[in-house]
């Protein structure tokens, strides 16, 4: 076993437990679905689930269910009239995710939205205390830019992904759209007066985001 996998085993060790329900959806995930790299994991969901405790948010805004992971990490941390309302612009992840939804203790926290966050988001009139953004990585600017008015001062962006397996670090120009969206997003935001900001190299980058 290499050191920075000991250093991960010794780290989820000596760190909260996921619940047998996470475990269980975590595992359903890997059998079921394509990519499930994509669902945030043990580390990622006791970090989410904390960072929510900190915050204390009332509302919060989702974009990029996946399979539920990540959402049900955020409702455990969720006072109780708190409301997380998570959107998923793939339908054909409805049948997979929503039952693991429905069934939780923290469903009726829980709004599961199929559809473009893009169009739907405004049409609902409402402002959120903290968003987790981890939708399709060509739109992080427009995600950003949608979600910032909508943003309590004080609140929170968290966007998951901003190293991206380190394509970061690749001389320009970039063929992958994907890389080209995190990068532009990257810069955006580090030059952005707005808020502050700072990037953890947790998985595959977290970056937190603060509007002042």
């Amino acid at each position: 076993m290499q050191e920075t996998d000991r250093l991960d085993q010794y780290i989820l060790e000596h760190i909260d437990e996921e619940s047998e329900y996470l475990k269980a959806l975590y595992r359903d995930t890997h059998v079921k679905l394509l990519r499930p790299r994509m669902a945030s994991g043990h580390l990622q969901g006791r970090l989410l689930k904390m960072l929510v405790r900190m915050i204390r948010p009332r509302r919060i805004l989702e974009i990029g269910t996946y399979s539920g992971y990540s959402a049900l990490c955020m409702a455990e941390g969720l006072e109780p009239d708190g409301r997380l309302y998570t959107f998923e612009i793939n339908d054909e992840q409805e049948d997979f995710t929503r039952p693991w939804i429905e069934n939780s203790p923290y469903a009726s926290q829980i709004e599961f939205i199929i559809g473009d966050a893009l169009k739907r988001v405004p049409e609902m009139g409402l402002t959120f205390d903290m968003a987790f953004v981890d939708g399709d990585k060509r739109r992080y600017t427009d995600y950003y830019e949608m979600i910032l008015p909508r943003l309590e001062p004080g609140g929170y962006i968290l966007a998951d992904n901003t190293l991206w397996d380190g394509h970061v670090l690749e001389p320009p120009p970039h063929k992958d759209a994907q890389t080209r969206g995190i990068m532009d997003f990257n810069n955006r935001i580090a030059a952005d007066s707005r808020v502050e900001k700072v990037i953890l190299p947790l998985r595959d980058g977290l970056t937190l985001i603060r509007k002042k």
